[in-house]
């Protein structure tokens, strides 16, 4: 092995740019490589870090750039992914959760122990220093004899209400435990040892597409020795406490492990007038010590090291240091793994009944009807509601999983590569249409160019090439200037100049700009551009209408008082149906655009006073957020030495609060397309019928 360590990840999804962000912090270790068997996700992770990529893992072993991999796959392969690197004599980091049993766990440790080589669990918010002070404090025993723990996760859990229903933690009721448990339960074992379950329930039952039933609330009453434990999982739309709270015969201490803030409360001996003030004085004083060492902390290294990411670099780096020393850190080694993997297996084991699955009906669809994206928020509206007119539909799916279980005999779904032209052009042979609702989240323009830009391209020449009968491609109001009161914007409004907006609306346009150019190779294609989409299946948190301070907080875009784009999913997917079922569509773009009745304000009064729930609602100087945007773009493109980091204009920013109005009278006109203008029907179905909440 060379002294400085060559690091491989495997797999090349959200959470990889955590890992790849802090290996790269981490002394005497390089990122070498990536390896994903989808080609388009390594190679984009590669390319924004300048590493190999791989699409084989067998390659990557027998090239031998790696003395260490770290493996970010779903959790039904890391064991044998593991294995397989053990015994190619690299040292191996997993992500949580480690493996799916103790059983596979014990199978990767004897791995280890054979190959000589360290196997590690990335429990990362073991490596919060807030979490070492508070580890410290309880050995010390400054909260005096520790009687009961109590460790929240309360965190929502969007794919849970907006998709996408595909991912592993979704499957089956167990492993939202498997997935979620690591971090309550490395904290339990870290502090206590070893846990003894006692009790589990489950409530807030939500029903996913196609019947499947999830708990969103999970309580767990453990023991480990003398502790009582409580474990709370909360995945509903709630205030974000994820917490660690401990109570001794000295003090309590609470750690709020998502914002690296420990506070410790103690008794004192001034008598009974002062003493509730000087603990207060206390209290709130470690809150400003706290407050003011994050924000310090944050500001000077310009926001990379937030807690999330702290955890990852502190862990990673211990992991390493381990190696180095040839004895691994006990928090990340494999028997705490399997101390936190027995208290979840056993867990699992006191699960009350759970809920049948709902029968699969049987059947070979004959599709003549594509979605690309079907399994998002629209998309999964309109693949139903294709349905319900009679069509048969083929879904596109990165993984070839869909929420469409129940709609078996009508819906297929296949897993293909939006960057495999061949293959898309396969999917697409006998097709009458195909809907594009595919769309990418990007961090700067080159990557927007490589996945969204190049493979709305890919699409296109796929649809030429398999002669589909026309394309419909969805696009988005973002991509207009919508920063002028006075002005009313059309379907025949200029987007204007693109290369000061924002990634998005740039991208969008960009590939609108290049589809049309393939109409006079005999692309048959019709735009969309749907508004602010609300209805079922569709998240609290849009960011459309604002920046969310999670799910009690939005700051709106401006003021908050012109009227929105508001429109709902049922009349999107009506529209969408209309442009594939009229001719006069061909070749016109529609700015699918719901009537004008609404303000943001009007929305979020309707949410309390339909639900109960109050929502806290600001406005904002969109100015001002322009302003605080190229100073933050300026010092990333000059501290951090980003040069890609460019701010966007002050109209693209006022652009984000919808100013100009919309004209919707031409899918009115030719497409027959009447969107819900009774302002109760509206709300029930936005709101009433879109389970916000639970």
């Amino acid at each position: 092995m060379t002294s400085e360590l060559r690091v491989g990840i495997i797999g090349a999804g959200y959470i990889a740019s955590w890992h790849a962000d802090a290996i790269k912090a981490a002394p005497g270790v390089r990122l070498v490589a990536v390896c994903d068997p989808a080609g388009d996700a390594a190679g984009a992770l590669a390319a924004s870090h300048g590493i190999a990529a791989f699409t084989d893992l067998d390659q990557m072993i027998a090239a031998g750039v790696c003395d260490v991999v770290h493996i970010l796959t779903p959790p039904n392969l890391h064991c044998d992914l593991a294995v397989k690197c053990l015994g190619a004599g690299l040292h191996v980091l997993v992500e949580k959760p480690v493996a799916l049993s103790v059983a596979e766990i014990d199978t990767m440790r004897a791995a280890a122990d054979a190959a000589g080589r360290q196997l590690g669990a990335c429990h990362n918010f073991l490596g919060l220093p807030g979490y070492g002070r508070l580890r410290q404090a309880v050995q010390a025993g400054d909260l005096g004899l520790v009687s009961s723990a109590q460790i929240n996760w309360a965190l929502p859990l969007v794919p849970l209400r907006s998709g996408p229903y595909g991912l592993w933690m979704l499957r089956e009721t167990q492993n939202l435990l498997r997935e979620l448990g690591p971090h309550p339960f490395s904290f339990a074992v870290d502090l206590f040892g070893p846990l003894e379950i006692e009790h589990v329930s489950l409530g807030q039952w939500i029903t996913l597409p196609g019947g499947d039933k999830r708990p969103q609330s999970w309580r767990i009453l453990a023991r480990a020795g003398q502790v009582d434990v409580t474990i709370n999982l909360s995945l509903v739309e709630t205030f974000d406490d994820r917490s660690v709270c401990l109570r001794g015969s000295a003090g309590m201490a609470r750690l709020d492990y998502a914002a690296d803030a420990l506070v410790i409360t103690r008794d004192n001996t001034a008598d009974l007038v002062l003493n509730p003030l000087i603990k207060e004085m206390s209290r709130a004083g470690s809150h400003l010590r706290e407050g003011l060492r994050n924000a310090f902390r944050q500001a000077a290294s310009l926001n990379q090291k937030s807690p999330y990411g702290l955890s990852f670099r502190a862990t990673i780096s211990a992991f390493y240091d381990g190696i180095r020393a040839g004895e691994p850190d006990p928090r990340f080694a494999p028997a705490s793994a399997q101390d936190v993997m027995q208290g979840i297996d056993d867990a699992l084991a006191r699960l009350p009944a759970l809920p049948a699955a709902p029968a699969r009906p049987a059947g070979m669809p004959q599709p003549r009807v594509m979605v690309i994206g079907g399994t998002g928020f629209i998309g999964r509206n309109l693949t139903r509601r294709l349905v319900e007119r009679g069509h048969e539909v083929r879904v596109l799916s990165r993984g070839g999983n869909g929420p469409f279980a129940d709609l078996a005999d009508h819906v297929q779904t296949v897993g293909v590569s939006l960057r495999d032209e061949d293959a898309l052009t396969e999917a697409m042979q006998g097709m009458d249409c195909v809907f594009n609702l595919a769309k990418s989240t990007d961090k700067s323009w080159q990557a927007a160019l490589e996945n969204d830009v190049a493979t709305t391209e890919h699409i296109g020449r796929a649809a030429l090439r398999a002669g589909v009968g026309r394309l419909i491609h969805t696009g988005t109001i973002a991509s207009y200037d919508m920063s002028d009161p006075a002005r009313t914007i059309t379907e025949a409004t200029d987007f204007g100049e693109m290369e000061s907006r924002n990634i998005y609306a740039r991208s969008k346009a960009e590939g609108e700009r290049r589809l049309l150019a393939m109409q006079a190779q005999g692309l048959r294609l019709v735009i969309a551009r749907p508004g602010i989409v609300l209805g079922d299946g569709g998240p609290l948190q849009h960011w459309g209408i604002g920046r969310w301070h999670g799910a009690g907080a939005v700051r709106l875009w401006g003021n908050g008082r012109n009227i929105l784009p508001f429109v709902l999913a049922d009349d999107v997917s009506d529209g969408l149906i209309a442009m594939m079922e009229r001719d006069e569509a061909i070749g016109e773009s529609f700015n699918l655009i719901g009537e004008p009745m609404f303000t943001g304000r009007d929305y979020f009064k309707a949410i309390h006073r339909r639900t109960g729930a109050r929502i806290g609602v600001s406005g904002s100087n969109l100015t001002a957020l322009w302003l605080v945007d190229a100073a933050k773009q300026g010092l990333k493109r000059y501290a951090l030495r980003r040069r890609d980091a460019a701010p966007a204009s002050r109209a693209d920013w006022k652009s984000r609060g919808h100013l100009s109005p919309f004209d919707n009278a031409k899918p009115k006109r030719l497409l027959d397309w009447q969107p819900e203008s009774d302002r109760e029907a509206f709300w029930r179905r936005a709101i009433d019928e879109a389970h916000l909440f639970w």
